[in-house]
């Protein structure tokens, strides 16, 4: 079988038109013998293709990834796929679709990834018009990216599936809410949608004998399912003495995974419990951990098994029915960890292999990049807060910070793998101004870029608002920015630390008083990008954004707001925020 050829990113194509050009050349080099060559291949492209949009929102590209997966997937079933992103799509395209795929993650508690606020909301509108707008020839199908560690989850897509229903479109298939562990639920999903909007019953064809479908690098590589065993080269506290923080620079070999990442991108770490968190379970259990249980890895003892594979955090439904436990909604005594349950019934026998059937898998967490593949071959570089405090009395900690602040460096190998995020890249254009805020560990992804823009000889502008609590115990690589800025490759740098003088300062602050440059930048083209905390300091600096713009642009509050919009849709406001 011919390989599917691949429209490289170099071609004169948006990614929209890349995406339509690689789901239908893969569906007819799918369906086409390796012998279809001249004027029968000339002919492949005349026969009739379903109409099929696939929009996507998402907030750190797994959405879009999934969109593409299944632009390809529909290619090889007849269907003319356009990949979108939310961001780039006005409402009134709706009403001439003919199907639709929604593929669209929560971010937060319920709210809507960046890209798919617009849409979102334009949906609520339209409920509200009279008459409201009619969907009533749509045909569609929601796929609900979420966490249920969150209250609302895949509360996003929910509203998608329940606001295109009130417009009349017409469900095809129902909705899929999916967990962490998206990949089984995705497949089954867009498989069922394919088919309903196809009205054939036929499953993708195989491929002929002795043929394979092409290898991608998901299947082929070292990927989330197959994570590479890295050996950990160095791991250094960052805070100084006397910091209330505990912030580590972790550096990653590469080598020999073939495993390639850009700046913005994420790393996904795999990892351990603690071993002090697994005595704990195993003594409430009345276990000396030997038994032998059931994983996915095959059986293992327990005390390996609750240290590698099963979550030992918030407790699942299954393990607090199994223990009879019952937790109200909103309650703050609720179990905070998997040892809560079993201390609050002491008098429980619970078999080991019960136990675990009642666990979640451990997953693995992403951090932000902090270092450019161009400035660091062979390396990938993190910068991670240990999370540690204390509840109802024992010290707590959080699972992957640790591990990697405490034990990444004993442990033999720590498997990683490359999370893509094209939402969030540089400008292309190394002229082009950037205006970055990343207060805290938010600095990772900006360190990032200001290595790549140095490896590239980029003569862009560089603008870093940075901030945390005490000048000398919490300037991140303190000596490598001012070594930038010396240079003259870190044009501005600007720093709040809150706990250094009787008012609290903090970064948006030093960007109202620097409004009137801050909007000059933006004049001249700059990109605006944020990292780091979402509950509180990305929704202060998109406030304090608004209000540079609207007080020193000379705008309304509203003009201000269709100024920032306009930069989210043109790409110019990224943020990565958690």
């Amino acid at each position: 079988m011919h390989p599917v050829p691949l429209i490289p990113e170099s071609a004169p194509f948006s990614s929209e038109q890349r995406a339509w050009l690689n789901g239908f050349l893969a569906g007819v080099f799918s369906r086409t013998p390796s012998q279809l060559v001249g004027s029968e291949l000339a002919r492949a492209p005349s026969a009739a293709l379903t109409p099929l949009t696939i929009l996507f929102g998402s907030q750190t590209g797994t959405a879009e990834g999934l969109a593409k997966k299944a632009a390809k997937e529909a290619g090889k079933r007849g269907f003319a796929a356009m990949v979108l992103d939310m961001a780039e799509y006005d409402i009134s395209r709706l009403a001439s679709e003919k199907n639709l795929l929604v593929i669209v993650s929560t971010f937060g508690e319920g709210e809507p990834p960046d890209s798919a606020k617009p849409l979102h909301a334009a949906l609520a509108t339209s409920l509200a018009t009279t008459p409201p707008l009619s969907l009533a020839n749509l045909r569609f199908s929601v796929c609900a990216l979420g966490d249920t560690n969150y209250t609302l989850f895949c509360q996003c897509g929910k509203d998608f599936d329940a606001r295109l229903e009130k417009l009349g479109a017409t469900r095809t298939t129902p909705r899929v809410d999916c967990d962490l562990e998206y990949e089984e639920p995705f497949t089954k999903w867009l498989d069922t949608s394919l088919v309903g909007m196809s009205g054939s019953s036929s499953p993708v064809s195989e491929p002929g004998p002795g043929s394979a479908p092409p290898a991608t690098t998901e299947e082929s590589g070292f990927s989330k399912k197959n994570p590479f065993p890295s050996a950990v080269l160095a791991v250094r506290t960052l805070n100084a003495p006397g910091s209330a923080k505990e912030v580590n620079h972790i550096e990653f070999s590469l080598e020999g995974s073939g495993l390639d990442y850009a700046a913005g991108d994420a790393l996904g770490v795999i990892p351990q419990n603690c071993p002090a968190l697994v005595a704990d379970v195993l003594a409430a259990l009345g276990s000396d951990g030997e038994e032998a249980v059931p994983t996915p890895a095959g059986d293992l003892s327990l005390r390996r098994a609750l240290t590698e594979i099963y979550d030992l955090s918030k407790p699942s439904a299954d393990l607090l029915t199994l223990c009879n436990v019952t937790v109200e909604a909103g309650s703050t005594t609720a179990p905070h960890h998997v040892v809560d349950v079993l201390l609050a019934k002491p008098g429980l026998k619970l078999a080991p292999t019960d136990l675990v059937k009642a666990l979640r898998k451990i997953q693995p967490r992403l951090y932000s990049i902090s270092s450019s593949p161009k400035a660091h071959a062979g390396q990938v570089h993190l910068t991670v807060g240990a999370v540690r405090y204390e509840k109802d009395g024992r010290a707590r900690k959080g699972v992957c910070s640790t591990f990697l602040a405490e034990r990444a460096l004993s442990a033999a190998k720590v498997g990683v793998y490359v999370h893509s995020n094209q939402a969030f890249r540089p400008p292309a254009n190394g002229d082009t101004p950037m205006i970055m805020v990343g207060p805290g560990t938010g600095i990772a992804p900006f360190r990032a870029f200001l290595h790549e823009r140095r490896a590239t000889g980029a003569k862009g502008k560089n603008w870093l608002f940075f901030g945390d609590q005490r000048a000398a115990s919490d300037f991140l690589y303190r000596e490598e920015l001012t070594a930038l800025q010396t240079e003259g490759l870190l044009t501005r740098l600007d720093l709040a630390f809150s706990r250094d003088q009787a008012e609290k300062i903090y970064v948006q602050q030093r960007m109202l008083e620097n409004a009137a440059e801050l909007y000059a930048w933006l004049e001249a083209g700059a990109h605006f990008y944020v990292c780091g905390d979402a509950s509180r300091m990305a929704k202060d600096v998109d406030a304090a954004l608004l209000k540079a713009v609207e007080t020193a642009g000379g705008k309304t509050a509203a003009e201000a707001v269709a100024y920032v919009q306009a930069l989210r849709t043109s790409k110019r406001y990224q943020r990565d925020v958690y």
